[in-house]
């Protein structure tokens, strides 16, 4: 069955407006119909059974019918990415959304050189992966900010899970020692551009008191090779669940 993801609020009964777009694809893509059903989600109300009530000349007014399933979340899991190409940075935020990343931030290096980030385009790409792997939740996608900020404002109670290129031990080993495990904790996982960290940001990286330096392996990765590797390791030591 279709799932969308809607901003509409989500009760027994009550109108849910998709956007132009959605309303497109519902009716000239999917050739939906009144009484045609569907499941909708908005991340706060849980997922809902819908069905078409209404199609007008400039949209679709759907009708939630019944909650088939209550809102659940993922671990608190952020993916911090220094900005890369373009096509690169889709396909990050594209599987972070898939492996339940609850947040993509961006952020800007001594060595980051990239092409222009269009924010639109990212979050449009988050929620359709959200749809199409069931997902409750669709991922935000913050705006890039430097990397010395992002550290100067770290949130307490975060842990930081760094990707260094230059060592460390393998991943499962580290998240162990650092006494990760299937609990209730805020973990960010840090990949570097593409000429890596500068041996300063790297120096400070480590030295400060949540991070857990890690090695993903001898080879050199791609920043969204590094990516997809790093949040599997995660999820394989500190686990992945929904509640």
């Amino acid at each position: 069955m279709i799932r969308l993801h809607v901003t509409s609020p989500l009760a027994a009964a009550a109108p849910v407006a998709p956007t132009l777009d959605q309303s497109r694809y519902l009716t000239q893509v999917m050739r939906l119909k009144v009484g045609d059903e569907l499941l909708a989600f908005n991340g706060r109300d849980g997922e809902w059974r819908c069905s078409v009530a209404e199609v007008l000349k400039k949209g679709v007014i759907l009708r939630a019918e019944e909650q088939v399933r209550p809102q659940t979340f993922g671990p608190d899991l952020e993916l911090i990415v220094a900005v890369v190409k373009k096509a690169r940075v889709e396909t990050i935020v594209e599987k972070a959304a898939e492996l339940g990343a609850r947040r993509v931030r961006l952020v800007l290096t001594k060595r980051t050189n990239a092409d222009r980030i269009r924010l639109d385009r990212l979050d449009a790409i988050a929620e359709e992966a959200a749809e199409q792997t069931g997902r409750m939740d669709v991922p935000a996608v913050d705006d890039p900010v430097k990397l010395d900020a992002l550290l100067d404002g770290w949130e307490a109670g975060r842990r930081l899970m760094f990707c260094d290129e230059t060592g460390g031990a393998p991943a499962i080993l580290a998240l162990a020692a650092a006494g990760a495990g299937p609990q209730e904790q805020k973990w960010s996982i840090l990949i570097g551009p593409e000429g890596g960290f500068s041996p300063e940001e790297g120096e400070r990286l480590r030295s400060l008191p949540f991070t857990t330096s890690v090695s993903l392996g001898p080879r050199i990765l791609r920043a969204d090779t590094a990516a997809i590797a790093a949040m599997t390791l995660w999820q394989a030591a500190v686990g992945d669940w929904e509640r």
